[in-house]
């Protein structure tokens, strides 16, 4: 499992043998599963009847027991000090409004739809009844061209749509951004490390669990159908959840419930059960 680019030479992607094995880990965990010797669904988050339009999972139950969110790659592109630089330890990281620079970098602004992120921790072990109060989480996600910053030509001297947040009483850190773009070989997605806590997630040590949050089909044709999104058309035609390197062994709780509209701006939620 591995993050692929096609963008010629702006290539970081350390090849698909560094993820096997959590690829392997994961489809285990799944063959286990069906012969009933672990759960496998975690927890679906609980969301008010929207007002407009709406994509949301259909495979969690609330009385299915609760899994940890599936460890995935950070991806060639984390900005954690895995792979070159390191916007942890910048001031200015922790965050909720991700949509600008900050620092002494160039102080772009990325555009796109509006989208507000928010994810809930919760202690896995409590069967997601317990919030993770006082975690932290770590998310960055490409831009509306499909690229990183601090990575991909152009945006080096720029780290929008990247931030720090500390959970709240409920296990919560909420992010305001921009709907992402569909690069070249990848489902639309949003990358997130979890912390045991705000020290340790802006010294970058210490990481307890890294995911990724995927986007409904739906809304993704609706966002794309917008100014500024065409290549994202392009690319999400040879594209789906079932055979994106990611997502394909499962991705029940990855998918994000997605509320809104491209006037509105969009909300997304996911259970992060730790």
């Amino acid at each position: 499992m591995t993050e692929r680019r096609d963008e010629g030479p702006h290539e970081h992607d350390r090849g698909l043998s560094h993820d096997l094995p959590v690829l392997a880990r994961r489809r285990m965990i799944r063959l286990m599963a069906g012969a009933s010797l672990i759960p496998l669904v975690g927890c679906a988050s609980r969301e008010d009847t929207p007002a407009s339009s709406s994509s949301s999972p259909a495979s969690s139950s609330s009385s299915a027991a609760c899994a940890e969110i599936p460890e995935e790659t950070a991806g060639p592109f984390p900005g954690d000090g895995s792979n070159g630089v390191n916007v942890l330890k910048e001031s200015g990281v922790v965050r909720s409004d991700i949509t600008k620079s900050f620092g002494d970098s160039a102080g772009g602004t990325a555009e796109g739809v509006p989208l507000t992120i928010t994810l809930t921790v919760v202690d896995a072990a409590s069967g997601c009844g317990t919030p993770k109060k006082g975690a932290a989480v770590y998310l960055w996600h490409c831009d509306r061209e499909g690229n990183y910053s601090l990575y991909s030509e152009g945006v080096t001297d720029e780290n929008y749509l990247r931030g720090v947040q500390e959970t709240d009483d409920q296990g919560r850190v909420t992010f305001t951004s921009v709907f992402p773009g569909c690069y070249s070989g990848r489902w639309p997605h949003v990358h997130f490390e979890v912390y045991g806590s705000l020290a340790d997630a802006t010294a970058a040590t210490s990481v307890t669990n890294t995911s990724q949050l995927a986007f409904p089909k739906d809304v993704c044709d609706t966002v794309y159908a917008t100014d500024g999104y065409d290549a994202s058309v392009r690319n999400l035609s040879s594209l789906s959840l079932e055979t994106d390197n990611i997502f394909s062994d499962g991705h029940a709780q990855q998918l994000a419930t997605v509320r809104g509209s491209t006037g509105e701006g969009y909300t997304a939620t996911l259970t992060v059960p730790v």
